[in-house]
C-alpha cells in the first residue's frame, strides 16, 4: 500500500514515517513545501519525498496518482505573515481534496482538533471545523481525527512540558489548571495507519484522546518527580497573557494571539473515545512521559 502525507516534516508525520519504516508492505510518499523541510525527511527505500505547492492542484494529483489513501497532516495553529487560518488550513484542505479526486484517490485520512466546531467563537477551531466539512463533501470515504495535546519525543508539547518541569519556579498561564487529554504521539500513527488499511466506507468523525485527563499544572509536577526535581508552579493571568498577545502578534503580523492562548488553555473534553472502534491500545500517561525523558536523557 502507498500513502501520501502531507505536512510530512511536522512531529507527527516524522512519527508515522517510523512506523511505516517497520512495516515492508507500506511505502510512503511525504509531501512538505521546501527544500529546507524536505531535507529533516528520512532517507529510505520506502520513502519517496517531494516538494508540493498547495496553489498547484495538477501537480499534487500527478504526485498522489499511484497512492490509496492520502493523510492530511497540514495545517497550523499560530498564524504568520504568509499563513492564515483560511489559506493553511482550509484552503490547502481543499486543494487537498481537489487534487485526491483527481487522482482517484480511495481514501482521505485527515487530523483535525479536539474543540473542532463551525459554531465555536475560536477562528482557530472554527478553521479546523470548516475543513472538516471540505473532507466531509469530498465524495471521498474519509476518517476525521480530532486529537487534544500529542505528547512524545521531539512534540512541540513536550518541548514545552520537559522546559516548565525543569524550573524551580514555573509560571503557567492560568496556573495551568486547564484540564488536558494528552496522546502519545505513536498511538496517533498507529490509528492513522489503521484507518489507511481499513478505508472505511463513508466519513467517520472520530474523537480519540490518550487514557488520563490531568490538569496542565499536575502534568508538570508529575513530570519533575520523574525528573527528580522540585517544581513551584506560579500563575500568568490569562487576561493579561492575551492582552499582550494582541498587542505582539498584531505589531509583528502574526505569532501567538488570544486565538491561541484560548486554545492551549481550552479543557479538553471527549465525549467518547474512538481507540475501540479504531482498534488501537492506547499507552498510558506515565509510559508516554518516560519515554519522551528517555529519549531526553543522552542529551
Amino acid at each position: 500500500m502507498k500513502i501520501a502525507v502531507t505536512g510530512a516534516n511536522s512531529s507527527v508525520g516524522l512519527n508515522l514515517m517510523t512506523h511505516v519504516s517497520g512495516e515492508s508492505e507500506l511505502s510512503i510518499i511525504p509531501a512538505v513545501r521546501s527544500a529546507r523541510a524536505l531535507a529533516t525527511l528520512p532517507v529510505a527505500s520506502q520513502v519517496d519525498a517531494n516538494i508540493i505547492s498547495y496553489q498547484d492542484v495538477d501537480e499534487m494529483a500527478n504526485l498522489f496518482t499511484g497512492a490509496s489513501c492520502i493523510v492530511h497532516l497540514a495545517g497550523i495553529l499560530i498564524e504568520g505573515k504568509g499563513s492564515t487560518y483560511a489559506s493553511s488550513n482550509i484552503a490547502a484542505t481543499e486543494a487537498v481534496v481537489n487534487a485526491a479526486r483527481r487522482a482517484e484517490i480511495k481514501h482521505l485520512v485527515f487530523i483535525s482538533v479536539v474543540g473542532a466546531s463551525l459554531d465555536s467563537p475560536n477562528a482557530y477551531f472554527r478553521s479546523k471545523a470548516l475543513a472538516e466539512k471540505v473532507v466531509e463533501e469530498s465524495e471521498i470515504s474519509a476518517t476525521i481525527i480530532r486529537t487534544p495535546i500529542l505528547l512524545g519525543p521531539n512534540t512541540a508539547g513536550a518541548r514545552s512540558l520537559v522546559g516548565s518541569a525543569t524550573k524551580s519556579r514555573a509560571k503557567l498561564l492560568g496556573g495551568g489548571r486547564y484540564f488536558m487529554r494528552p496522546l502519545d504521539v505513536d498511538d496517533l500513527s498507529k490509528a492513522i495507519l489503521q484507518s489507511c488499511k481499513r478505508q472505511a466506507k463513508g466519513v467517520a468523525v472520530h474523537e480519540l484522546a490518550g487514557p488520563d485527563s490531568i490538569s496542565y499544572c499536575d502534568l508538570v509536577r508529575q513530570v519533575a518527580k520523574l525528573l527528580g526535581k522540585d517544581v513551584v508552579i506560579g500563575t500568568i493571568p490569562i487576561w493579561s497573557a492575551k492582552l499582550v498577545a494582541a498587542i505582539s502578534s498584531r505589531l509583528k503580523g502574526g505569532g501567538i494571539s488570544p486565538t491561541v492562548i484560548d486554545v492551549i488553555t481550552m479543557d479538553e473534553v471527549v465525549q467518547s473515545n474512538a481507540d475501540v472502534d479504531i482498534g488501537i491500545a492506547l499507552t498510558p500517561l506515565k509510559e508516554t512521559l518516560e519515554k519522551i525523558l528517555t529519549v531526553r536523557k543522552p542529551s
